[in-house]
């Protein structure tokens, strides 16, 4: 259990400062994460990686030369907001392109994917390597849906060391995803972890058992088995291991024995000790072991084998240099500090003034986001009720966190281009409602401002230009299809009912159609049985209930077509 905090809810971005603080020669504060505070070479590739706090040395203790060059970090155990990752790649870059790279989970790939598509419209390229090492995740035919735990480390190090020796961003992407594909690991619990001021574990494991395949974020394991002997444990591991390795494995393999949380050192050694004869008795040669905690979980007892199976080209890569907090590699030429001053002026945004007609936009904007919010505040808690009889009852508290803090931020840029409304708008959208919905609608949010731009003037075919790429944006990167019982349902009838409307140049009737077409739709998701998202495994629960998603998006777009109309402020 954490007991030493003054409040739980700052416990991450407080522990973040004082890591900072003990490591300055390696790494520098900026507003989501941490940066090399050491030069890089220009052109270098910046390799980014992130996720939850509380896996120490994952993931700010593994930003240096060598490795990676930001880490953006989230709260506890959760995702970090898509401005957090878009402002430590801003700081991270010098001009060689970014390699995103993080474990694969809903709310990364969505926060992740969102900064992505932001830098990618700037100008700065950027590629993304989701690491796919749990093989209790999912079976080795859908390895792709598999998610990421203590096999980060070796996507990281080769992506890192390939950038650090100036290869391209082609090449450190391939590199990337070829070290993922070569990646294995099985772990284990024996008790579960607990938040800071929470007083009981996120799971437990009864007395004399242990839990197969836990997951790093406090999820437990897939199975239950009788707490085994060392040797027994060992074996375990590695056969299930062994049994997974990839169709072009070699005979050469990178072994890492971590530890979650509270399985120390000595155990640790001891069970390498045991895995080791094994593996040399399979006839492999083992290549520079790492046996010690590298990505943990709090205070979780439980421990985690990785097999990383090198090729001549791999092994380079594995075995380059690096220089970190918390993971050193050989020896790394010594860089001077980068300018304090650098660092802040990389996440500083740069704001053009707004032309006449896009300031008055602007102000429209902040008018519209106002009317949505007084519907999801008004319909707050019967979203919630609906969101709970087949997921988490958060989407009502969500989407009200989201839609206040795009308002303050709308409201904060009033003077400011459409543009520069919507972006802010956005941002806040993503970072204060977090989830799944958080990363959708802020993207949205922000792609309709990039859209809109700062121009002279704005004609009907603007606002098509803008419903057509909030569509865009949503189905990009949610992945979400008609008839997966999700907003997707509600939205694309929508996008089309305006594009069709909007042929006859009134822009206030083609919305107030499409809105009742999305709210129609909207209604019609009770018959369907979900295929994605939270209520997925209570798909019968969710049979003859409406999408919580798709509902508030009915119920938003017709707050926003009352406000369009003539005579509305």
């Amino acid at each position: 259990m954490t007991v030493l905090f003054d409040d739980p809810a700052a416990f991450a971005d407080e522990a973040l400062d004082g890591f900072v603080a003990a490591n300055r020669s390696h790494v520098a504060r900026v507003d989501g994460g941490v940066v090399r505070s050491t030069e890089m070479t220009p052109g270098q590739v910046a390799v980014v990686i992130g996720g939850g706090s509380g896996h120490y040395p994952a993931f700010a203790g593994l930003v240096g030369p060598g490795l990676a060059a930001g880490s953006a970090c989230g709260n506890m155990f959760a995702s970090p907001a898509a401005g957090q990752v878009y402002r430590v790649a801003k700081a991270s870059q010098v001009g060689g392109g970014v390699l995103l790279s993080y474990g694969n989970y809903a709310g990364d790939v969505l926060h992740f994917g969102q900064a992505q598509q932001r830098l990618n419209a700037e100008g700065i390229e950027t590629r993304t390597v989701l690491v796919t090492d749990d093989i209790a995740s999912a079976p080795i035919e859908t390895i792709e849906l598999r998610r990421g735990i203590a096999g980060d480390l070796t996507v990281f190090k080769v992506a890192g060391a390939a950038a650090e020796a100036g290869l391209d961003l082609d090449e450190v992407e391939r590199l990337a995803r070829k070290a993922n594909h070569h990646t294995r690991t099985l772990g284990v619990a024996f008790a579960g972890c607990t938040l800071p001021g929470a007083d009981a574990p996120l799971f437990t494991v009864p007395d004399g058992q242990m839990s197969l395949g836990l997951g790093i974020h406090g999820e437990p394991g897939i199975s239950e088995h009788p707490m085994p002997t060392a040797s027994e444990l060992a074996r375990l591991l590695v056969d299930k291991l062994l049994a997974d390795k990839p169709e072009d494995a070699g005979s050469r393999v990178a072994v890492i024995v971590n530890g979650l949380g509270t399985v120390k050192y000595d155990e640790l050694f001891l069970l390498y000790g045991k895995i080791e004869k094994l593996l040399l008795a399979a006839d492999l040669e083992i290549v520079e072991p790492e046996c010690g905690e590298l990505v943990t979980s709090l205070d979780m007892s439980g421990v985690s084998l990785t097999l990383f199976w090198l090729d001549d080209e791999l092994a380079t890569w594995w075995s380059a240099p690096a220089d970190t907090p918390a993971f050193r590699k050989g020896t790394a030429d010594a860089r001077p500090q980068r300018d304090a001053a650098e660092l802040t002026e990389a996440t500083a945004e740069a704001v053009q003034a707004g032309t006449p007609a896009a300031v008055a936009l602007g102000r429209s904007a902040i008018a519209a986001l106002e009317s949505i919010r007084a519907t999801v505040e008004e319909h707050e808690q019967a979203l919630g009720d609906l969101d709970a009889i087949a997921g988490d009852g958060d989407h009502g508290i969500g989407m009200r966190r989201g839609i206040e803090g795009a308002v303050a931020a709308a409201r904060e840029s009033d003077g400011e281009s459409v543009q520069t409304v919507l972006t802010r708008a956005g941002e806040a959208w993503s970072e204060k409602a977090g989830g799944t919905s958080g990363a959708l609608w802020g993207t949205a949010v922000i792609t309709v401002g990039l859209t809109l731009g700062n121009r002279e003037s704005y004609d009907a075919q603007d606002a098509a230009r803008a419903v057509q790429a909030f569509a865009d944006s949503i189905t990009g990167l949610g992945k979400a299809e008609l008839g997966d019982k999700t907003m997707v349902d509600a939205l694309l009838p929508f996008a089309e009912t305006f594009a069709a409307q909007i042929a006859g140049g009134d822009p206030v009737s083609s919305f107030d159609a499409a809105a009742r077409a999305a709210t129609t739709a909207a209604e019609a998701t009770a018959e369907l049985r979900p295929r994605k998202g939270r209520a997925r495994p209570l798909a019968e629960k969710s049979v003859g209930h409406a999408d919580p998603g798709a509902i508030s998006f009915g119920l938003i777009t017709t707050a926003l077509a009352e406000s369009f109309r003539p005579g509305r402020s």
